[in-house]
């Protein structure tokens, strides 16, 4: 896996750091203090979200270092005072962080990510790990609508060109995660070890003297396997100039992509001048600003992929999973630990650290998300157990050590995995892609 060995300690919000230089003047910065990532509601009332990006998160944790460069400007900056400074010059995250495995589906209330520590070294966390989440699991919930609307056809990501160059890599990432087998991001693709996928857009065409010399030209140098772009011109004469150009070179043609048009029409269309032609094996690709809805009105129509770009790298309409960074529970000047909460108006917050298990019906179908709001681990898995409730939470990191099998090169692969089998078992009514309640409901308990 390629790592981008710049530090991301600065990658967060400035009243991080002087929160931190204030607890540091207060004498409660190494207090004991458990925060935790949770939505309050899903966006666009989906009935599930995705837990995507908690391997980014801990890419980046390994970078999280303050280095001359980065104190330097916070001197210079006059964000924190040099009690500070000396304190961050030695940081070192040592703290555990728990969290739902990456691919699970989450719902209101699931604490997706635990962090605990000193509330110096987990507060200075709070944005490097909502920005990736927010976004990742955004992107990874998309995909996954637009896996179940495309009912097993093959989707890949095409959207680099509509996000931030950097926006994209972790996009592709985020829709492996949701279904998606390859992505167009040649970075992605070194990064995470994704299949790039891609042969031509209207500008080559569009550079040669005729459309049949283009075709031929493509053909030449990937062979007649290829995918050619079919809608430059008239579609009609587009295929039947494809088909013959993979022919003269002494293959079939593998696939044909439209790009414009009424796409269930054309792909109709298109299959029927394909079988005529005898062109029987020839796969037809569609794209052209598809989302999780324009998929399933393509369900009936003769179409073998998509490439998705614009909506699935911004989370189709919801760029953000309005995921939430709360203190939960924290030392008090007794010694004791005590959970503590937001009573503010539209945005309470639930006390105590969480465990969260999963109930299931006698056919093995999820039926409620059990959260149980403790002052322990172990307070919590033994409710868990009591209840049948099966244990959703892993430790990806202890004591600011990494566990590596959630950075190794079979990561993203097994997440995917992790997230087909977690959707696999929800009720027909949380695959539904219309606005409504959460697939399965949350039922939180207090111990």
């Amino acid at each position: 896996m390629h790592e981008n060995c710049m530090s991301t300690a600065l990658l967060t919000d400035m009243y991080e750091l002087t929160m931190l230089d204030s607890a540091l003047g207060s004498g409660k910065a190494d207090y004991f203090s458990v925060f935790e990532v949770f939505s309050r509601r899903l966006p666009g009332e989906r009935r599930y979200g995705v837990v995507a990006g908690t391997g980014r998160i801990l890419e980046a944790l390994q970078h999280f270092r303050f280095g001359d460069a980065e104190l330097q400007y916070l001197h210079d900056a006059k964000v924190v005072g040099e009690k500070t400074l000396e304190y961050l010059a030695d940081f070192q995250f040592s703290g555990d962080i728990y969290g739902y495995a990456e691919g699970e589906c989450y719902f209101p209330g699931s604490p997706l990510l635990t962090v605990t520590g000193t509330f110096a070294e987990a507060v200075l966390l709070e944005t490097l790990v909502l920005s990736i989440l927010n976004y990742d699991c955004a992107v990874a919930t998309a995909a996954s609508r637009m896996t179940i609307a495309a009912h097993d056809r093959p989707c890949l990501d095409m959207g680099a060109r509509r996000t931030h160059e950097m926006s994209a890599v972790a996009a592709a990432r985020a829709t492996v995660v949701g279904g998606f087998i390859g992505t167009s991001n040649l970075e992605a693709g070194r990064r995470y070890g994704i299949t790039p996928i891609g042969t031509a857009a209207h500008s080559f065409t569009l550079l040669h003297d005729s459309e049949e010399e283009a075709f031929a030209a493509q053909i030449a140098a990937m062979g007649p396997g290829t995918t050619l772009l079919v809608d430059t011109y008239d579609v009609p004469t587009g295929v039947e100039r494809a088909v013959a150009a993979a022919r003269a070179a002494g293959g079939e043609l593998g696939a044909v992509r439209i790009d414009s048009g009424d796409l269930v029409a054309q792909a109709f269309q298109v299959r029927a001048q394909l079988d005529e032609l005898g062109a029987t094996g020839t796969k037809i690709t569609v794209t052209n600003d598809l989302d999780e809805y324009s998929i399933a009105a393509l369900n009936a129509a003769p179409v073998d992929s998509y490439g998705v770009g614009t909506r699935v790298v911004t989370g189709s309409g919801r760029p953000t999973a309005e995921l939430v960074y709360k203190l939960v529970a924290s030392e008090h000047s007794d010694g004791k630990i005590h959970a503590v909460a937001k009573a503010s108006t539209g945005k309470p917050s639930v006390g105590g650290l969480k465990v969260a298990g999963r109930k299931y019906d006698a056919n093995g179908s999820a039926e409620a998300e059990l959260v149980v709001a403790a002052l322990s681990w172990e307070a919590g898995r033994a409710y868990l157990q009591e209840h049948d409730a099966q244990p959703l939470q892993v430790q990806y990191v202890s004591g600011g050590k990494i566990n590596p099998e959630y950075l190794d090169e079979g990561a993203l692969a097994r997440a995917a995995k992790h997230h087909r089998e977690s959707r696999a078992v929800l009720p027909y009514n949380a695959w539904r892609l219309s606005a409504g309640e959460p697939g399965i409901p949350t039922l939180m308990q207090h111990i």
